[in-house]
């Protein structure tokens, strides 16, 4: 089995160098950019590519930049980088589609920790049953495609997981922190308003089916078909 290939985009090369070190010795493929134009031409050229490790603050086009072009085409996992810390560039990553976000300085191990949750989840093993549907809205998991009423949605590769829990356990209450124990794949250290972000994503990606995602207020949220839709 080949290795999983990293593409890891920042612009300093300490960073870049500490981060290839530990991916390598979790025995994964690293290619590098010092710029997010060149990530963006790293991507488009190599279509072997698993996951991308993207800093936000880089010269020529920024990570937010280089994300938002990478969503146009692809839901590729993307873990961002960040020195800010700022509450309003993690909710406009994942706004964008980012998959997680890391704020530096970090832990090389948590770092490795979502790495490998991230490939886990998005692998076609792990999330089990291949097709399933409920209200029109149709998920395949070997190809990662989402349609609803037969029409593609384009999810970026948390979308698709929190959605595909949600079907699964269709008309259950469920807490913030038990989806993030489940769709984030460990202890996430971050705020639970990252869900709300990725809620709002799906809502308005499914339409007037995103009224299917109930809010419960105070608590978290329950997936149940409304026959109305």
């Amino acid at each position: 089995m080949s290795k999983n290939k990293i593409l890891v985009a920042d612009d300093e090369s300490r960073m870049r160098k500490l981060i290839k070190d530990y991916l390598v010795r979790e025995d994964y493929e690293v290619v590098e950019a010092e710029n997010g134009e060149q990530a963006l031409d790293m991507f488009y050229m190599d279509s072997d590519i698993s996951l991308i490790i993207l800093d936000v603050m880089m010269p020529k086009v920024d990570g937010f930049a280089v994300l938002k072009e990478i969503r146009e085409t692809s839901s590729i996992p993307v873990l961002m980088l960040t020195a800010k810390g700022e509450e309003n560039d993690v909710l406009n990553g994942f706004e964008l589609g980012a998959d997680e976000y890391i704020n530096k300085p970090f832990s090389p191990k948590i770092l490795m920790a979502r790495v490998n949750a991230v490939l886990r989840r998005s692998s076609d093993d792990s999330l089990g049953k291949k097709v399933v549907e409920a209200g029109g809205i149709q998920l395949d998991v070997d190809a990662h495609v989402a349609t609803n009423d037969g029409n593609p949605v384009e999810l970026s590769v948390k979308e698709f997981e929190l959605l595909y829990y949600f079907i699964n356990n269709e008309g259950i209450a469920l807490s913030r922190e038990k989806i993030l124990n489940h769709v984030w794949d460990y202890d996430y250290f971050g705020d639970a308003r990252t869900i709300d972000t990725h809620v709002k994503k799906l809502r308005s990606k499914l339409d007037d089916k995103g009224n299917y995602i109930k809010t419960i207020w105070g608590m978290g949220y329950k997936f149940e078909v409304d026959a109305k839709v």
